[in-house]
């Protein structure tokens, strides 16, 4: 594959090009600076780029860019920076507002998509519980209907809710909280209160974690039921799908930082004939999963369910891949690489997240194992 064979897959359109180009920019300018301070992303992301609504419809105040290759684009971009303030921008961007544009009303769109895409308010998406990790679908909250008041009643807790917390003292603002409401499961939007946040995390310090509580908290179906009663299962399914996505170009921005600073950092010694297979072997590692990421990312529909095997695929690999370059970086640059005031023992515990979050690595597994099973005797192209 040549260069401009590249350019195009990473790069499919002028668009994206530009669009590649504005958030480098801006993450040189802006995030770089202060990439090992714990930041609001309301303040540091929306107020320079606007795409907080990247994937929303433009006349609810989005971006109006519904595709996979930008949302890679833009996770890349700022992951190669910060990859903690990246994840928060996540959890807001495309577990918040990407499942709302996809799956809500038009009264629902106009109530609540302009300040989520403006940045006046800040939230996520509530799935994990502290029984119920991997296994959501074996999750204990609960919604119950409440004829007379015409909404539903809902009580459980959520575990490890990205922008749970903003500042530590204050609550994320708007939620889309998965609850069991029978045999299947319900998609309902709300705002809530913080309850407790984790701040002695491995990696993604800047990136706040929280548990949040609900207590009898009522629903009003009209407004704050998202998609069909006992069918949300769909609505979760299909946006793991672009998540897991986001979450490898969040990898390959890692993948590719590490590998510059160790290549910067080698150059100029003269150890680097010893040190040529930690190289040679990230470019390889790094390149592969960067083209798997776009190659996916270009054919992938937001709208539509049944892209499974590579979102899990993709994240599965990119994910270990991002963590072993970042490894290797540390490795290259020696006791300068385990200080922390160098920026590769960071990209090493920030990446060791994304073999857990939004899915393990055993999960995928178990996953794609699944899918593959299914194609009963079919062989892979």
């Amino acid at each position: 594959m040549n260069t401009n064979s590249l350019t195009k897959l990473f790069n499919p359109t002028d668009d994206h090009a530009a669009l590649r180009e504005m958030v480098r920019s801006f993450t040189e300018r802006e995030v770089e600076p202060q990439a090992l301070d714990t930041i609001e992303v309301k303040h540091s992301i929306n107020d320079g780029l606007g795409i907080l609504g990247l994937t929303a419809p433009d006349e609810f105040g989005g971006t109006g860019l519904p595709d996979a290759t930008a949302v890679s684009i833009v996770h890349e971009e700022l992951s190669y920076s910060d990859p903690a303030l990246c994840l928060s921008y996540l959890a807001h961007s495309i577990l918040l507002v990407n499942n709302l544009a996809v799956n809500a009303n038009d009264e629902q769109l106009a109530l609540f998509m302009p300040g989520i895409c403006d940045g006046s308010k800040i939230g996520g998406m509530c799935m994990s519980e502290p029984n119920a990790g991997t296994d959501v679908l074996g999750m204990k909250s609960n919604a119950v209907y409440d004829s007379a008041r015409d909404g539903f009643i809902l009580n459980g807790t959520k575990m490890w809710i990205t922008n749970g917390t903003l500042t530590g003292k204050e609550t994320g603002d708007l939620f889309l909280v998965y609850a069991r409401t029978g045999p299947r499961r319900g998609q309902i939007l709300l705002s809530l209160w913080w309850r407790k946040a984790w701040r002695d995390k491995l990696g993604m310090r800047a990136s706040p974690t929280a548990e949040l509580v609900f207590e009898n908290v009522f629903l009003p179906a009209k407004t704050h039921v998202v998609g069909d009663v006992n069918g949300a299962t769909l609505c979760m399914m299909r946006n793991l799908e672009i998540e897991r996505v986001a979450l490898a170009a969040m990898a390959v921005g890692i993948a590719r930082r590490s590998l510059d600073e160790m290549i910067a950092y080698a150059s100029n010694r003269p150890a680097l004939a010893r040190i040529q297979k930690h190289i040679s072997e990230s470019y390889a590692e790094y390149m592969a999963g960067k083209c798997y990421l776009y190659a996916i990312a270009n054919g992938l529909d937001l709208s539509t369910y049944g892209n499974g095997l590579d979102a899990d695929g993709v994240k599965l690999y990119c994910a270990t891949m991002a963590k072993n370059v970042a490894d290797r970086a540390i490795q290259v640059m020696g006791g300068y690489g385990y200080c922390g005031e160098y920026t590769v023992e960071r990209l090493w515990r920030d990446a060791k997240l994304l073999e857990i979050g939004g899915g393990t690595n055993e999960s995928h597994h178990k996953n794609m194992a699944r899918d593959l099973h299914k194609l009963d005797g079919n062989k892979l192209e």
